[in-house]
C-alpha cells in the first residue's frame, strides 16, 4: 500500500523582508510624487528667502550688515535699500552672493578701497 501526502493549500509566496506589501510601497511612492508635483505646480520653493513675508532686505551703510524692514516702512537711519533689480531674494542667490562683503555709502553705492 502506497501512502501519498496530499497538500491541502497552495504555498504562499515569501513575505517581503520590510514587512510592507508591494501595494503599500506603491502607495507611499504615489504620495511622495503627489507632494513633489504639488510643490512644483504651486510655485513653492525649497530655498530660504532672505526676508520673511511682508518684509524687504536693506543694507547697512559703511558696514557689511544686512537686515529686513517691514513693507511700507522706510529703512532706519544708517540703512539703505538695495538698488532696483539688484535685490537679493533667496539666501545664496546671485545678488546675495554679490552683496556679501560689499560696503555701501549713504546713497547705496559701493565704497571702494
Amino acid at each position: 500500500m502506497t501512502v501519498t501526502t496530499q497538500q491541502t493549500r497552495d504555498p504562499r509566496p515569501p513575505r517581503p523582508a520590510t514587512g510592507r506589501t508591494p501595494a503599500r510601497r506603491g502607495l507611499a511612492g504615489l504620495v511622495l510624487a503627489s507632494i513633489g508635483a504639488a510643490l512644483l505646480l504651486t510655485g513653492c520653493s525649497l530655498q530660504e528667502r532672505v526676508c520673511g513675508y511682508g518684509r524687504y532686505p536693506v543694507k547697512a551703510v559703511g558696514d557689511v550688515g544686512e537686515d529686513c524692514v517691514a513693507d511700507g516702512q522706510e529703512p532706519p537711519e544708517g540703512w539703505v535699500r538695495y538698488p532696483a533689480g539688484m535685490v537679493p531674494e533667496y539666501i545664496g542667490d546671485a545678488w546675495d552672493r554679490h552683496w556679501d562683503g560689499v560696503v555701501v555709502d549713504a546713497d547705496g553705492r559701493p565704497v571702494t578701497g
